[in-house]
């Protein structure tokens, strides 16, 4: 049991964590003839919640309820790692990233994040509120803008070879390397 435990710690490679991933789109498919997405429960949470007559939220949410249970899956599934399966070692980092981290005074690694950028002290400086609501709205604004999310486009949309999708998630990684290379080396310096 205790190998098992030290073999799951560990990072998987992505020709094993890729294919399992891979495999979920099929999976539902074949099993109840579902789409991957992650996006979408929050709809569905607000249908339930909502008691006003938004169109939008004026759909049969009871057949969604299996989406809301991946999900809760997935957060019950994030504090089982966290409380039994977290590494006790410090994250390892490239020395480069390290080294242009430690420019912007990143330096603490302990945990998953780091904490000299997540924490509720920084939470309340300009630059978490512009990292953490900026961009929280940015990504639901996003979401909605593109009709799903990254899972839901690059996984589910790409298999079932769905233009939309392809663009989409083309935009999703240029998105990607201007946010890395430009604005968050600019959020980080303030």
């Amino acid at each position: 049991m205790h190998s098992f435990i030290d073999w799951i710690r560990q990072p998987w490679p992505w020709y094993v964590a890729g294919p399992l991933i891979g495999l979920t789109v099929p999976a539902l498919l074949l099993l109840g003839n579902k789409n991957f997405g992650i996006s979408a429960n929050l709809r569905h949470i607000c249908a339930i919640c909502l008691p006003a007559k938004i169109p939008f939220f004026q759909y049969n949410w009871r057949k969604e309820v299996w989406n809301l249970v991946f999900v809760a899956g997935i957060l019950l599934g994030g504090v089982i790692a966290a409380g039994l399966l977290s590494n006790p070692q410090p994250v390892q980092v490239n020395p480069l990233l390290a080294n242009d981290l430690a420019g912007y005074g990143i330096t603490n690694y302990s945990q998953l994040v780091p904490a000299d950028l997540f924490s509720w002290g920084q939470l309340l400086t300009v630059r978490g509120l512009l990292m953490m609501i900026g961009g929280g709205f940015l990504v639901g604004f996003g979401t909605r803008y593109a009709g799903g999310c990254t899972s839901g486009h690059a996984i589910t949309g790409l298999s079932m070879l769905q233009w939309p999708s392809l663009v989409a998630t083309i935009c999703f990684m240029v998105g990607g390397l201007v946010m890395a290379n430009f604005i968050l080396p600019f959020l980080l310096s303030l």
